[in-house]
């Protein structure tokens, strides 16, 4: 015979099976739409378990959510950085992947998307062969270098003008042996972008770049709370979840200032590169680009949605033949 709390006791059992499973549900939703580029190796989310077979370090950061689903503090900054350590060296090859805490540390996922992107602007016009890429603030981490050639085999030039990121870059590139795919290149006028890196002899498929987002050190501040809000971590210390220096951070004028000089010095290059492209964050922006692009005598611009999360970014790519 069953009695009242015996029911009661089984209702309970079954309510919170039939919530594990809805959860469970959901969480397979999220993990299969993904708004990442379908050669994305991340677009089904991440798989702990695995990462920590390869990178044995990342299981201190690893706990059990009130969900029972196994994750890392996002707003934990060594916690990030050995997560995204994990993915290059499980998926990329990369094993060593050492920079100062100070500085930037980039999200895989959304760094490759960039690189796939780009890929398949190449191949629609049809440039396939030896595809030589300049990045343009390449950092200590050299991510997009990195990315490339373990992806497509490209050829890279980075560029930066922090010499303590560029040794940092060049030790990466050293303990990996990617010596005769990646070589860098300091610019030494910070109010400069291609000037004082292309040459005449250069002659570069694309080029790439993330640009520094903020206006200031403020600014970046703010932004910064706002994502402590979003991983429900409000009046907790401001300390960015992916770091980064002034120089990754921000620009003089902001990101608005530092393409407008970007799409001013392409227009001075257009022999040396036959694409040239950057990350846009704020999509009001676009119009005022398209304007300087077209009195500056793009023929093309391309365009190129990016979402990530509740992240909204974009790529404008042009080119002058």
């Amino acid at each position: 015979m069953i009695f009242g709390k015996d029911i009661r006791l089984l209702n309970k059992h079954l309510n919170k099976l039939f919530c594990s499973f809805e959860l469970s549900i959901k969480q397979l939703i999220i993990k299969t739409k993904s708004n990442f580029h379908e050669k994305n190796k991340h677009r089904a989310g991440y798989h702990l378990e695995v990462l920590c077979a390869c990178m044995p370090q990342l299981k201190e950061f690893v706990f059990l959510n009130k969900f029972d689903t196994k994750t890392i503090d996002f707003a934990n900054p060594k916690a990030v950085k050995a997560l995204n350590t994990a993915l290059l060296k499980q998926h990329y090859h990369i094993h060593y992947w050492e920079f100062p805490d100070i500085n930037l540390c980039p999200p895989i996922p959304g760094r490759v998307d960039y690189i796939h992107h780009i890929s398949q602007l190449l191949e629609t016009a049809n440039i396939t062969n030896n595809i030589k890429v300049l990045d343009i603030g390449t950092g200590a981490t050299c991510i997009y270098p990195i990315l490339g050639v373990a992806e497509y085999n490209w050829t890279f030039v980075g560029s930066d003008i922090d010499t303590k990121s560029i040794e940092t870059a060049q030790n990466i590139i050293n303990k990996n042996k990617l010596n005769t795919h990646i070589s860098l290149r300091h610019q030494k006028n910070p109010a400069q972008i291609l000037k004082g890196i292309l040459n005449e002899q250069d002659r570069f498929s694309i080029s790439i770049c993330n640009p520094p987002f903020y206006k200031s050190e403020r600014e970046a501040l703010e932004a910064t709370r706002r994502k402590l809000k979003g991983l429900n971590r409000e009046g907790a210390e401001v300390v960015r979840n992916f770091a980064g220096t002034h120089n990754e951070l921000w620009y003089k004028g902001g990101e608005k200032a530092f393409i407008h000089n970007y799409l001013y010095e392409s227009s001075l290059f257009r022999e040396q590169c036959i694409w040239f492209s950057t990350l846009v964050s704020k999509k009001e922006l676009l119009k005022d680009f398209y304007s300087s692009l077209k009195k500056l005598g793009a023929s093309t611009i391309e365009t190129i949605p990016m979402k990530q999360g509740n992240k909204l970014s974009r790529i404008v790519a042009w080119t002058f033949e």
